[in-house]
């Protein structure tokens, strides 16, 4: 996918997502239903919070909240915790004005043109984190709360909420790219928010990422969020501790690098050089000299509002595919 950005001098965002057949799909299948188009455009005129949403179309919060859910794992959407009136507030943004649909891009085999792997969040292998800090499986707590030592115990791969205040925790993702490819989009997703005790929604954290030893980028998460339960977290967790997390999307191309479409550095796909290693080495955590050092929570399948694990997306081109070479 291909991002660009109008010459237009208005002041909304204005930002065109150029895409093929394939890679539309999941776009199609969030723009589905009547109600997702219409909450959509809605948002195209301005940013809206849940209740606005619910109110204008007549749902219930919790199904106006699965439909924004929908539109947002396509990236068409933003969600950010805002102050409100009464506390916080969950406010959506579109992030494209324009979808165009490459008609002459079509890919014969879709499967060799990219490839996903889901990895769960107690597969890291290495960690330096400081108290608070703890691990839940789906289950129970893993090894003692407050001490770096559960994260060396062998049940941490059972891992489906993981927090910590200060340090990271690193991943190494099989590269699935076959050889001889050049990747040419990454896309990285996973659902985290700050780290405070028990939970509070003005509590900002800076989260970083780096990938084979590269920064990324860094976002900002406004809070840690608690007081009403997650949509997928288990009843024994009591709703006074963190119970979700915001779904945050990083995507670095030829371009650059992105944070759900927001340009966040000048990081390129080719400064990662993927190609032919056999890993990569993803790293999550809060900078020694973050300016907001709220600490980070990350979330799996079985805890918060989305049913996922990190997932890395990679998309490629084969040599002969890229160099246009058409002699024989």
């Amino acid at each position: 996918m291909k991002i660009e950005r109008d010459d237009s001098s208005q002041e909304k965002l204005n930002r065109i997502l150029t895409t093929n057949l394939d890679e539309f799909i999941h776009i199609a299948k969030a723009l589905s239903t009547d109600l997702r188009v219409e909450i959509f455009k809605a948002l195209l005129g301005q940013p809206k919070n849940v209740v606005e949403i619910a109110e204008m179309f007549g749902l219930p919060a919790s199904t106006a909240a699965i439909n924004i859910r929908k539109l947002e794992e396509a990236g068409l959407i933003q969600t950010e915790m805002v102050p409100g009136t009464r506390g916080t507030q969950k406010l959506c943004s579109a992030v494209y004005s324009r979808i165009v649909v490459d008609l002459t891009h079509v890919r014969s085999e879709p499967s060799e043109s990219s490839v996903e792997v889901s990895l769960p969040i107690g597969q890291f292998v290495d960690s330096q984190v400081s108290a608070p800090c703890g691990i839940l499986s789906e289950h129970s707590i893993i090894g003692e709360m407050d001490d770096p030592r559960a994260f060396f115990e062998p049940e941490r791969i059972q891992a489906q909420l993981i927090w910590f205040r200060r340090g990271y925790l690193e991943y190494r993702f099989p590269n699935r790219v076959p050889r001889g490819a050049v990747t040419r989009h990454l896309e990285l997703s996973m659902e985290i928010c700050s780290e405070a005790p028990l939970h509070k929604r003005d509590w900002p954290s800076d989260i970083t990422l780096w990938i084979n030893g590269k920064e990324v980028g860094t976002w900002t998460s406004p809070g840690d969020f608690g007081g009403e339960r997650g949509m997928l977290t288990p009843e024994w967790w009591g709703v006074e501790n963190t119970q979700y997390g915001l779904l945050k999307t990083w995507r670095v191309n030829s371009e650059g690098s992105f944070i759900d479409g927001r340009h966040i550095s000048g990081l390129t796909i080719d400064e990662l050089e993927l190609d032919d290693l056999p890993y990569l080495t993803v790293r999550i955590g809060i900078k020694p000299d973050a300016v907001n050092d709220g600490g980070m929570n990350l979330f799996g399948r079985k805890f918060g509002n989305y049913e996922t694990d990190l997932r890395l997306k990679l998309d490629y081109v084969r040599q002969n595919q890229n160099s246009g070479d058409d002699s024989t």
